[in-house]
C-alpha cells in the first residue's frame, strides 16, 4: 500500500526566527495522526534546529538538494552525510527550480540520486515539462525521458527508497493552470511507464506527489485522483494553517 505524502519545500524562505515561529505553529495544529506522512524542507541553515524541534513528532525534515560527492573542493556544496548527521534522511532532487537556475542534467541527477541511495537516504524526485514541451505535444516523451535518464538504471530494491514529484512547470507561475484531469492523466502514464520498467509490484508502492501549485481550495479535488499520492507543496507549506488543510484534505 503506497504511502499518502504531504512535503512542504519551503525554498529560499524563512531565517532562523521565522523557520522557528513556523515549526511552533505546526506543532500546535498538527494532529498526532495526520492523515498523510508530513515532510517540511527547510533552508540548510535551519535543518538541525527543524531536526531538534520536530523530535517526538510526525514530521519528517528533508534538505532541498544536495552534491553527488562525498567531500572535497566544492566550495558552498553540501554532502549526503553531512545531511544525516544533522538528522536528515530525505532529500529533494532534480527540483525545476535546480534544472533551470542551476543547469542540472538528468545525467547529473542520477549521480546525486545514486550517492543519495548509497547512503541509505530516501529521494524525492522531481521532473516535469515546461510550456514549450507540453504546446508541441512532447511533455509524455519529455517526462518519460527524464525518468530512464535518472532512474532506470535502479534496481528494484531500491525503488523503496524512491518519492516522485511531478512538477508541470508549464501551470506554475505562468497564469496557465493544470486541472486534476490533466494531473491524473500525467500521473497514470508515469505509473504505467514504471510498470513496463519494473512490473506493476513497484510502479503500484511507489508515491507520485504533484507539484503544481497545490492549495487548501484544490487539495481535496486533486488528491482524490486515483494516482496522485499527495503534493510537493510551495508557497502554502510556508503558513501553517494552510499547509495543514492541504495535508488533511485526504
Amino acid at each position: 500500500m503506497r504511502k499518502n505524502i504531504v512535503a512542504g519545500n519551503w525554498k529560499m524562505n524563512n531565517d532562523l526566527a521565522q523557520t522557528q515561529e513556523l515549526i511552533a505553529d505546526l506543532k500546535k495544529q498538527i494532529s498526532a495522526a495526520p492523515a498523510a506522512t508530513v515532510m517540511i524542507a527547510p533552508t540548510y541553515t535551519n535543518l538541525y534546529p527543524a531536526f531538534e524541534a520536530l523530535k517526538n513528532t510526525p514530521v519528517i525534515v528533508a534538505a532541498q538538494n544536495m552534491h553527488q560527492n562525498a567531500s572535497g573542493a566544492f566550495t558552498g556544496e553540501i554532502s549526503a552525510a553531512m545531511l544525516k548527521s544533522v538528522g536528515v534522511e530525505t532529500v529533494i532532487l532534480g527540483h525545476s527550480e535546480r534544472r533551470a537556475y542551476f543547469k542540472e542534467s538528468n545525467e547529473l541527477l542520477a549521480e546525486k540520486v545514486n550517492t543519495a541511495l548509497e547512503n541509505d537516504m530516501t529521494v524525492i524526485f522531481c521532473f516535469g515539462e515546461e510550456l514549450e514541451d507540453r504546446k508541441a505535444d512532447k511533455h509524455f516523451d519529455l517526462v518519460e525521458s527524464q525518468l530512464k535518464e535518472s532512474l532506470y538504471h535502479l534496481s528494484k530494491e531500491n525503488w523503496k527508497n524512491i518519492i516522485l514529484a511531478y512538477e508541470p512547470v508549464w501551470a506554475i507561475g505562468t497564469g496557465e493552470t493544470a486541472s486534476p484531469e490533466q494531473a491524473q492523466e500525467m500521473h497514470a502514464f508515469i505509473r504505467k511507464s514504471i510498470a513496463d520498467a519494473y512490473g506493476s509490484e513497484i510502479a503500484e508502492e511507489v508515491s507520485i506527489l504533484y507539484g503544481g501549485s497545490v492549495k487548501p481550495a484544490n487539495a481535496k479535488e486533486i488528491f482524490a485522483k486515483e494516482d496522485v499520492d499527495g503534493g510537493l507543496i510551495g508557497g502554502a507549506s510556508l503558513k501553517a494553517e494552510d499547509f495543514l488543510a492541504i495535508v488533511n484534505a485526504f
